[in-house]
């Protein structure tokens, strides 16, 4: 296998792992004045994913790392043509950053309210956006002889796009909630199931629109198979919360977002952004990687590293697997600096 085709499946692989972890850390952003009503039950929330949201990102910086490597013309394209809905994305990662941080430096409810909104405001805004952006590589892009988008920054609102972007947004909301549900007790995770069972379905209903029209724009054999796969695993993430299985569902979702994944980048390949100009055009894993030694450089470095980083953020999520509930925050210890 060339080098080349070894790193578009990395690069897949990283993703993968960023939607599927950092997927349900957006989802509980999101859901921070939804399902925690009050201040212990946002707590709460804010405390399950306390020590973690920091490591999951770790993903995203990764894939986009490896991209300027691996594929530096694709890296180009990609931040360039998408630069709006891109820094968007990288304020919202700012300003949740710091929220999650300054929550508890104040002690009134107004500066925790506003602080509650930024964190809910910048996880919504990524779990759309991240959809909005891969629908513009599947559907394709006008890139011009030079691989430069031509289009403005509206043309990437496409309804495509679009749906995707209400797909992720839908799937990151059902996982969220379903990982509250498996961290949490008593009152908070009954809403977080309840939200879950709800949001589940819709996503189901937004899944099939999506990968129906994904099969008619770039579909083959894999897509199809993958997206059954992804709609069985998003059902049975439901059903599974239904029955109180939440572990189970926690791992139906998973499944379901790496499904996915997997039919993008099947429906991408071999292009990484296709030309709606001239599909000559179009970047693809042959015309945009770096050159051989790169390749081979970096595909050393990931063999010696990737086991130390799976390996810690392993070890984290075991450290702090213990379910949490409303009753373990007393109200003298609510000022308190959040866990992490």
């Amino acid at each position: 296998m060339e080098l080349s085709l070894v790193w578009f499946i990395l690069i897949a692989v990283l993703w993968i792992g960023y939607f599927i972890l950092e997927g349900f850390d957006f989802g509980v952003g999101a859901l921070l004045r939804i399902v925690g009503r009050d201040e212990r039950g946002r707590r709460v929330l804010i405390n399950t994913i306390g020590p973690l949201w920091d490591g999951n990102e770790v993903w995203v910086i990764t894939a986009i790392g490896a991209t300027f490597a691996a594929f530096p013309d694709w890296y180009a394209t990609m931040l360039s043509g998408m630069f709006g809905p891109m820094l968007a994305i990288l304020l919202c990662l700012i300003v949740r950053g710091v929220a999650f941080e300054y929550r508890a430096k104040g002690d009134t409810d107004k500066w925790r309210a506003n602080w509650d909104l930024a964190i809910q405001v910048c996880s919504w805004g990524p779990a759309f956006l991240w959809g909005v952006l891969f629908g513009n590589m599947i559907y394709g892009m006008p890139l011009d002889e030079a691989g430069e988008y031509t289009g403005g920054f509206f043309g990437l609102f496409g309804p495509f796009p679009l749906l995707l972007g209400l797909l992720t947004l839908g799937l990151f909301l059902t996982h969220g909630a379903i990982f509250l549900a498996l961290k949490t007790r008593h009152e908070v995770r009954d809403r977080a199931k309840a939200f879950a069972e709800r949001a589940g379905v819709g996503t189901a209903v937004i899944l099939v629109a999506a990968a129906g029209w994904l099969q008619l724009e770039r579909g083959n054999i894999v897509t199809a198979l993958v997206s059954v796969l992804a709609l069985g695993a998003l059902v049975a993430g439901v059903v599974a919360t239904k029955a109180h299985r939440d572990g189970w569902a926690f791992v139906a979702t998973a499944g379901a977002i790496l499904s996915v994944v997997v039919s993008w980048f099947a429906a991408m390949y071999p292009n990484l952004i296709a030309s709606t100009t001239n599909a000559a055009w179009s970047l693809t894993v042959q015309n945009a990687s770096s050159s051989p030694y790169t390749l081979k450089l970096m595909t050393w470095v990931a063999v010696v590293m990737l086991p130390f980083i799976l390996a810690y953020q392993a070890w984290s999520y075991w450290v702090f697997r213990k379910r949490i509930s409303a009753q373990q925050i007393p109200l003298p210890q609510l000022a308190a600096k959040v866990q992490g």
